[in-house]
């Protein structure tokens, strides 16, 4: 299975930031699963941090952007990651939790940050994704799900 990557900088503000991740198409042939997601600080040993980086499946308000809470229960998000580190790194190491779902979607998806702390030093994202080439059937459930999740949100 090929894999596409992705790698960005959102930048740290009270409010949080976002990025758009355009993967639909036409068909809505083309499926994808996430497969890696790291994330480390823009200034890494200089800024404390302690940042949430989410992974929603359609594109998430300015309230959802800027929450300091995690519900994986939201079937609106398919990933999240939380990472920590302070200037003293001898005595606090960086830490890095990672969570992401098996999920298969065909359409854009958006990743958020927000720095809990307020510190605000930009957050990096890699992220590597297994594409996969959808039949008829998977197509029309992913296509429905991502409909079902807009239509819940509004």
């Amino acid at each position: 299975m090929p894999i596409k990557s992705f790698r960005g900088l959102i930048a740290g503000s009270d409010d949080g930031g976002s990025d758009k991740i355009s993967l639909h198409t036409n068909t809505g042939s083309t499926g994808y699963r996430i497969k890696k997601l790291q994330i480390i600080q823009k200034s890494p040993g200089a800024v404390n941090c302690e940042g949430l980086v989410v992974i929603w499946k359609i594109p998430p308000t300015t309230v959802q952007i800027a929450q300091k809470t995690i519900d994986l229960s939201d079937n609106t998000i398919l990933a999240v990651g939380f990472y920590s580190a302070q200037t003293s790194a001898q005595t606090y190491s960086e830490d890095m939790t990672i969570i992401f779902d098996n999920e298969t979607f065909n359409q854009d998806i958006y990743v958020t940050y927000i720095d809990v702390a307020t510190s605000n030093d930009g957050m990096n994202y890699y992220i590597e994704l297994e594409k996969i080439t959808l039949d008829l059937n998977e197509n029309t459930l992913a296509t429905l799900q991502d409909i079902r999740n807009v239509n819940s949100q509004t």
